[in-house]
């Protein structure tokens, strides 16, 4: 065996092998599953192997870090750092799989489905909520388009942790901002990682 084989699942090496694997599914479905069932048993060993720096918030949004990428951009690992109140508005992960993962505290999922009612010209579209859900550290779930509409939320007064892991490298994806007359315009936005 490799020394890479023997990496153990509650470290950051360990995982990344888990995911590496997990890409030889037959498809998004079963990769996802497989992703999610690496990043629980990882997030409930015991053992926090994200460091200090990674889990630090940041004032005024949400904070994005990249933990890993592929060399070959099959997938890559972000961890989101949630201080108290912070949110995301309605997204897309545009077009890419996902498995998102609690690492610390809590947060609030708002899943939605958009309607059929697509205006291609102006970017307004309707969406209805689907499920609102609090996740505790080990809960994963996964967004396999086209069901790829949420909004996430610290639900806890202290800073929480998700890690997620994309189908490649989302550098952008589609908000959908809520208008005074109804319904939601689209806009993009470019997405970074914070220092």
């Amino acid at each position: 065996m490799s020394q890479m084989s023997q990496a153990p699942l509650e470290s950051l090496e360990g995982l990344i092998q888990r995911l590496d694997a997990a890409m030889d599914a037959d498809c998004d479905a079963n990769r996802c599953d497989r992703i999610k069932d690496a990043l629980v048993a990882a997030t409930t060993s015991g053992h926090d192997f994200l460091d200090e720096d990674t889990k630090r918030p940041v004032p005024d949004s949400y904070a994005r870090r990249l933990v890993h990428k592929d060399p070959q951009n099959r997938y890559s690992v972000v961890a989101m750092i949630w201080g108290e109140g912070q949110s995301t508005p309605l997204h897309d992960h545009a077009g890419t799989w996902c498995v998102e993962c609690v690492y610390q505290g809590r947060i609030e999922v708002t899943s939605f489905s958009r309607a059929a009612n697509v205006c291609s010209t102006t970017g307004v579209y309707d969406f209805k909520e689907e499920e609102r859900i609090v996740a505790g550290q080990g809960d994963a779930g996964a967004l396999i388009p086209p069901f790829e509409y949420h909004i996430i939320a610290n639900a806890d007064a202290t800073t929480s942790v998700t890690l997620h892991v994309y189908g490649g490298e989302i550098l952008e994806c589609s908000l959908y901002l809520p208008r005074e007359e109804g319904g939601y315009q689209a806009e993009t936005r470019q997405l970074g990682y914070t220092a």
